[in-house]
C-alpha cells in the first residue's frame, strides 16, 4: 500500500526543520511541492531550498502542484473552505494515484505543524473517505508559529498555573477576549483584529515571517503600537505580495 507522510517544516527557517522530518523526507520517493502562485512564490521556494539541503536521497523526485485559490465568502465562510478543500482533494487524489506506485511514499511538507491550523490532513481524509486510492498515513510534527513568535520575544507563552487561547482573527473580532484566557495567541487574521479590543491596556506581542530573514516583530501596549504594527503590516504585505503573522495578546498583570 502507498504510504504518505505529513511533515512538520516549521514556521520559516529551515533550521526548524527536524531530524525526524529530514530522515522522513528521505524516505520519500515522491516529494509533493504547492505552488500558490507567483505572488507567494516564497512560500514554495523555501519548501526547494529545504529539499536541496536536507534531501540525500537519489531516488527521490519532486512533483510541484498548483493550489486552487479559494473564492472570497459568499453567504457562509464553512461552505466556501469546503467547496475550496473538495478541489484540493480532487488534487490531492490524482497526485497520489498518478505520481506513487503501488508501495511507494510520498510526502507533503507542511508549514509550521500539520495539526494546527492546517487542512492537508482533513483533505488526505477526503481523499480516503473517496475510496478511489488506499494509502497509510504518517505525520510528522513540526516547530509552529506560535512557538517561533515567543521564542523571537524571548517569553513564555503562559503566566503561572495560567491558560493559554488559540483562536483566529474571525473568533477574536466576534467574541473579543474571553474572560478565562490569560493568555491569547490569534492566528489567520488578515485583517488586524486586535484593533476591534475594546480595552486598549492590552499587552501585545506580534510577529511577521518568523523565523526568516524578512521576520519583524513589535511588542507593546496595544494603544500604543496597534497602529505601528498595522501599518508595518501593511507595507510588508505590499512588498512581498503576502504575509504571513500571529501575535499573542494578554491582559496587564504578572
Amino acid at each position: 500500500m502507498r504510504k504518505l507522510l505529513v511533515i512538520g517544516i516549521g514556521a520559516g527557517n529551515p533550521e526548524h526543520v527536524t531530524v525526524q522530518a529530514i530522515n522522513g523526507l528521505n524516505r520519500a520517493d515522491v516529494l509533493f511541492i504547492p505552488d500558490k502562485g507567483a505572488s507567494k512564490n516564497d512560500l514554495a521556494e523555501l519548501r526547494r531550498q529545504i529539499c536541496d539541503r536536507f534531501v540525500t536521497n537519489p531516488e527521490s523526485r519532486r512533483v510541484e502542484f498548483d493550489v486552487p485559490v479559494r473564492a472570497e465568502p459568499t453567504s457562509s465562510y464553512r461552505v466556501t473552505v469546503d467547496d475550496w478543500h473538495e478541489a484540493i482533494a480532487e488534487i490531492y487524489e490524482g497526485l497520489i494515484r498518478d505520481e506513487l506506485r503501488e508501495n511507494g511514499c510520498g510526502a507533503f511538507l507542511i508549514w509550521g505543524d500539520p495539526s494546527l491550523y492546517d487542512s492537508a490532513l482533513r483533505i488526505l481524509e477526503r481523499v480516503r473517505h473517496r475510496g478511489n486510492v488506499g494509502f497509510e498515513l504518517e505525520v510528522i510534527p513540526g516547530i509552529t508559529a506560535i512557538q517561533a513568535l515567543a521564542a523571537s520575544h524571548a517569553s513564555a507563552l503562559n503566566r503561572i498555573g495560567d491558560s493559554i487561547l488559540v483562536t483566529t482573527g474571525r473568533r477574536l473580532t466576534e467574541e473579543g477576549l474571553p474572560a478565562n484566557a490569560g493568555s491569547t495567541v490569534v492566528m489567520l487574521d488578515g485583517k488586524c483584529a486586535f484593533n476591534t479590543l475594546a480595552d486598549k491596556d492590552v499587552f501585545i506581542q506580534w510577529g511577521a515571517y518568523l523565523g526568516t530573514p524578512d521576520e519583524i516583530i513589535v511588542s507593546g501596549r496595544l494603544g500604543d503600537v496597534g497602529a505601528e504594527i498595522e501599518k508595518v503590516r501593511e507595507e510588508a504585505r505590499r512588498k512581498k505580495g503576502w504575509i504571513m503573522d500571529t501575535y499573542l495578546v494578554r491582559k496587564p498583570g504578572e
